[in-house]
């Protein structure tokens, strides 16, 4: 195990100087074992197993519940059940499954996109509770529910109605905010989240459903609590590390066989996104935020090769079906990734044709054209920006806050903050506000991407005043500051030399 650990971090390693997210490199290497005949290993399957719970988990305790059941989620989920009979032929004519209870079996298996992967990337790039990473998140949950009542319905691997209890898990939030407001410590809020994320698995298993959706469910339980986004920093580590036995393990299901079948599922593939943006445009997205909810959706889910080892087991389905299943969703995976990654640049390009589609009028995401006359704009409404912004009030500047999280953006205004909707990484934002007056913009924003799209258009749009953006390593301090970034600060590290000073000052009293 420990051989194959190291082969994945070398491999991590090389996918990211090509500029490639790292669990690339894991999948890679589990394609490259199971080759070699490496038929997997006890502590690798419950490594991936926490690792789904851990992250499932995670992304509970990220998602507004309410959200789960707005309009454009479900309506954009249902759209995406009408692949159900492209997919149930394109199995059927392959050869790959005949039983027609098994060919929906799979299909709703492989309709659902891989929540995983999804949660994976938004989280890295920061864009987790973006209006599109939480519709997306919302439509991907909505999907898995779906999935698990026509799995309930089918009486598929023995799951009953005592399966829809999962659902109830959220109901538990007087007890788990009581065990959360116990935990006094970091160590014991991990060890805490680890123990939930494992209870909401093992109560799903004995309640004959999915177990890493009774995971999601137990942390919706904690969702917006106070302190509960703490946690699932904690837990981020921990979380990451088991994560790449998961993605060891998928790159494992990846065989030889069902090749060709396996390249014709990935040619389908190609109906998912369309699947997607065509009904948020309709309800009256902009083609943006529809275009980056069809991307983060646009793969197979991890969850069709288990229902393809499973349908295996009860004599529906041949092992070249299982591998051509296995080969399309690693496919998907592959392909996948590094477009989520690179969505915003695609949608730049193709904007002029994708514009084309959006319905005239205002729309749900639309986005400022003002400033309401401020002189300072703190962009990123998280624990950094909302410093800034309340330092800047207190020096009597007149500061609006921008943040793509709507939910933020009704938190701030409750409090009585001024603070707007908006994308930071959409060049549309900047193009149509009007910066007359504004003397200097904050860049409070987790990822570097979307602080250099930001000062880019910025300068692009002529604008002259101080642009200040924090910054994470030194390695990224080059970047910015050939962006166009005047003033860059160092949060971690001038924290603990501020501590530092203050620690000295205080010995020499």
């Amino acid at each position: 195990m420990a051989g194959i650990l190291l082969f994945a971090y070398f491999s991590g390693v090389l996918a990211t100087r090509l500029g490639l997210p790292a669990f690339l490199g894991y999948l890679g290497v589990g394609v490259a074992l199971g080759v070699a005949g490496f038929a997997g290993d006890p502590l690798l399957h419950l490594f991936a197993d926490l690792g789904i719970y851990l992250l499932l988990f995670t992304v509970g305790l990220g998602l507004r519940p309410g959200r789960l059941v707005r309009k454009e989620v479900w309506l954009t989920g249902a759209f995406q059940l009408l692949l159900l009979p492209v997919l149930a032929l394109a199995l059927h004519a392959l050869g790959l499954v005949q039983n027609p209870l098994a060919l929906l079996v799979l299909a709703v298996a492989l309709v659902n996109p891989s929540t995983v992967l999804l949660a994976r990337v938004l989280q890295g790039k920061g864009e987790l509770s973006a209006l599109h990473g939480q519709v997306a998140l919302g439509v991907s949950v909505f999907l898995d529910v779906v999935s698990l009542t026509l799995l309930i319905l089918l009486g598929f691997q023995g799951v009953g109605p005592s399966g829809f209890l999962v659902l109830a898990f959220p109901l538990f939030r007087p007890l788990l905010a009581r065990l959360f407001h116990l935990a006094q410590g970091g160590e014991l809020q991990l060890l805490l989240g680890l123990a939930l994320a494992l209870l909401g698995a093992e109560l799903a298993r004995f309640l004959q459903a999915p177990e890493a959706l009774g995971a999601l469910f137990m942390g919706l339980g904690l969702a917006r609590y106070p302190g509960a986004g703490e946690m699932a920093e904690r837990l981020w580590a921990l979380r990451e590390t088991f994560l790449l036995a998961f993605f060891l393990r998928a790159g494992l299901a990846v065989g030889p066989d069902g090749v060709f079948a396996g390249l014709l599922l990935l040619l389908l593939l190609l109906l998912k996104p369309a699947s997607l943006f065509l009904p948020l445009v309709l309800q009256g997205f902009r083609a943006r935020t529809a275009f980056l909810v069809g991307v983060g959706l646009g793969t197979y889910s991890e969850f069709g090769v288990v229902a393809a080892g499973v349908l295996q087991g009860l004599g529906h389905i041949s092992s070249q079906g299982v591998g051509a299943v296995a080969l399309a969703v690693g496919g998907s995976f592959l392909l996948g990734a590094p477009l989520l990654q690179k969505a915003h640049a695609l949608y730049e390009r193709w904007e002029p044709w994708l514009k084309r589609w959006e319905r005239p009028g205002l729309h749900p995401d639309e986005e400022p054209h003002g400033v309401l006359g401020a002189r300072w704009l703190v962009v990123g409404m998280g624990r950094m920006g909302v410093a800034a912004y309340r330092f800047l009030t207190g020096q009597g500047e007149r500061v609006v806050g921008l943040d793509s999280d709507p939910a933020k953006v009704e938190y701030h205004a409750a409090k009585g903050r001024r603070v707007l909707y908006g994308d930071a990484e959409d060049p549309a934002l900047w193009e149509g506000l009007d910066l007359n007056g504004v003397e200097g913009v904050v860049l409070a924003l987790p990822d570097l991407e979307a602080r250099l799209r930001a000062t880019k258009a910025l300068r692009a749009k002529g604008f002259g005043g101080v642009v200040g953006a924090v910054s994470y390593a030194q390695e990224e301090d080059a970047q910015l500051l050939e962006a166009g970034v005047d003033v860059v600060f160092h949060p971690l590290l001038e924290a603990g030399e501020r501590l530092a000073e203050k620690v000295l000052q205080a010995s020499r009293a």
